[in-house]
């Protein structure tokens, strides 16, 4: 489909999407089945927004959000996927990791942050990690959000210039704005050594920030081999009396808004 998705059109795509993850957060419930979903990608791709659209209309109870700080001192010490092993999901739970054990193959990568030897044992690691995973019965779904460089800095440029998104661009984003080259070497590396039969990636176009998050929802929903259970429709009992009215008697009081 030609040109950029016009919101009123993103928006009713977004609603029976959003109606059949209520449907899958309802089989998580009934089945205890663990749902883990990775997003990686290129900066200012896309990935904050498309966790958002997926958990906004979900309880936080049951779905979790994930997006990590760098490690401390004692997290360094530690072996690398430890930290993230904390975060996994319980029965009936999906986690949404927004950057994952990843990094290393990425990020850590491209700005030195990591060694040679440390980049290579994650990569003859990662493969193996995730097959416990998966044959512990976590479902896992691995998401590569890709923009071209143009699109990404007048992402950057916006960001830049907003003093509500200023805070998603990162000293380490504002280095890494020269590495585009390097990064997409990286990520090829990364496909070669963990796109794998039991964790296979998935590449979505983000260029259309709409269109993406919209195609990638669609996509997690047909890969998930949930299915509509039914639900009880929910009656509300009449109440006893008058419905009630706050009042306060003590020293507290409501303030009084501006608006």
């Amino acid at each position: 489909m030609p040109g950029r998705l016009k919101r009123k059109d993103y928006e009713s795509a977004l609603e029976p999407l959003q109606q059949e993850l209520n449907n899958l957060a309802h089989w998580l419930r009934h089945t205890g089945r663990r749902v883990v979903v990775v997003f990686e990608g290129r900066d200012a791709a896309g990935k904050g927004g498309t966790i958002n659209a997926i958990a906004e209309t979900l309880n936080p109870r049951q779905v979790r959000v994930v997006a990590l700080a760098a490690p401390g001192e004692r997290e360094k010490s530690q072996w690398y996927f430890q930290r993230y092993v904390a975060h996994l999901p319980s029965a009936g739970e999906l986690v949404l990791f927004d950057r994952s054990w990843y990094n290393r193959a990425g990020v850590e990568r491209v700005m030195g942050y990591c060694t040679d030897a440390e980049h290579d044992r994650f990569l003859h690691q990662a493969p193996r990690f995730e097959k416990m995973l998966v044959e512990d019965g976590i479902l896992l779904l691995k998401y590569w959000l890709a923009v071209d460089q143009r699109e990404q800095e007048e992402r950057f440029a916006e960001r830049a210039g907003d003093p509500l998104k200023r805070w998603k661009l990162s000293p380490v984003d504002l280095k890494a704005r020269e590495r585009y080259a390097d990064y997409g070497r990286a990520r090829e590396k990364m496909f070669a050594a963990t796109h794998t039969r039991h964790a296979p990636w998935t590449v979505v176009d983000f260029k259309d920030q709409r269109r993406g998050r919209l195609n990638l929802i669609d996509h997690l929903l047909r890969k998930l081999p949930y299915r509509r259970l039914p639900e009880a429709p929910l009656k509300l009992p009449a109440l006893g009396g008058k419905p009630g009215k706050e009042r306060y008697t003590g020293k507290v009081r409501p303030i009084r808004g501006r608006y």
